[in-house]
């Protein structure tokens, strides 16, 4: 598969996806709407967005990679690199195809412009769901009541208070009658509504062009005792805040307890190898905070 693929593989399962020396990814969650003006209802699904200045290579795609390929994770990073190299080569001239994900190119400043690709929908809880457009339910039109001519006569057989009763009984009547009519147009586009989605939900097909391979992961064997350290802090707070800012930004961060000065560490990441972690500490120490540091624990 090409690089494209993996990222288009990836989204499905993650919120973040980078690609080292390039960018990044990013999904944000939104709920269903409506437009109101063409009467259309839109299912949730993820939000697609291109960050440039994510850059640091977190693993994540370099792992799925290596597993996919049966590869070093060595060999899956200089086959990321070519990719890029690759892409950065035809973004000159044209613009690259990134799966069914989006479309990148480049703009006057010579910066990277990501397209989403809005037909698709990569969050999996909404798969066979599509949009659905509806008729608009039309108001009830007036009705005019012409009051019977009255001669001489009716005027002097019929009560007063019948009159005004009797006009009461007709404005009442005429009032269910809409009312009632508003109620059935609007059940029956409800049902209608059912019926569409029920519809589509049968026939669709739950069917990756790409399905993901199986990925066998000896987390429970493999320790990661070399953490990337981002910080300590005295407030335990402070701690959570700095975890929760890492995390935005693709990381996988952890809250690596106190240490014997009594403040709470927090990772940048954790990794099984010393050599794996150098590598990451040099592109965090370039790319994001030059204060990290290397601690075996």
């Amino acid at each position: 598969m090409t690089l494209a693929n993996y990222i288009n593989d990836l989204l499905y399962r993650y919120d973040c996806v980078i690609v080292p020396n390039f960018g990044g990814f990013v999904t944000n969650t939104i709920g269903a709407r409506v437009n109101t003006t063409t009467h259309t209802f839109y299912p949730p699904k993820k939000q697609l967005t291109f960050n440039a200045y994510l850059q640091h290579n977190d693993g994540l795609l370099a792992n799925y990679i290596a597993s996919d390929k049966n590869i070093s994770f060595e060999e899956a990073t200089t086959f990321i690199a070519s990719e890029v190299e690759e892409w950065n080569k035809n973004l000159k001239t044209t613009s690259v195809e990134v799966a069914s994900v989006g479309s990148l190119a480049l703009n006057e400043a010579g910066q990277v412009v990501f397209e989403p690709n809005l037909t698709s929908n990569f969050l999996t809880a909404s798969f066979g769901l599509a949009e659905v457009k509806t008729t608009s339910v039309e108001r009830v039109k007036e009705v005019t009541i012409k009051s019977l001519p009255t001669t001489k006569e009716n005027r002097k057989t019929i009560p007063l208070y019948l009159k005004r009763t009797a006009a009461a009984a007709v404005f009442v009547g005429i009032a269910y009658v809409g009312w009632n009519g508003v109620q059935k147009q609007q059940q029956q586009v409800l049902a209608n509504q059912e019926k569409a989605v029920e519809k589509k939900i049968q026939s669709a097909t739950f069917v990756i062009e790409n399905p993901l391979p199986t990925i066998n992961l000896n987390v429970s064997k493999e320790a990661k005792n070399f953490h990337i350290i981002a910080g300590a802090f005295q407030d335990v707070h402070n701690a959570e805040n700095k975890l929760a800012e890492l995390e935005n930004k693709g990381y996988e961060a952890t809250i690596l307890g106190k240490n014997k000065y009594g403040l709470t560490q927090v990772a940048f990441a954790s990794y099984a190898t010393k050599e794996e972690a150098r590598k990451a500490l040099e592109i965090i120490k370039e790319k994001v905070s030059e204060d990290a540091w290397l601690l075996a624990k």
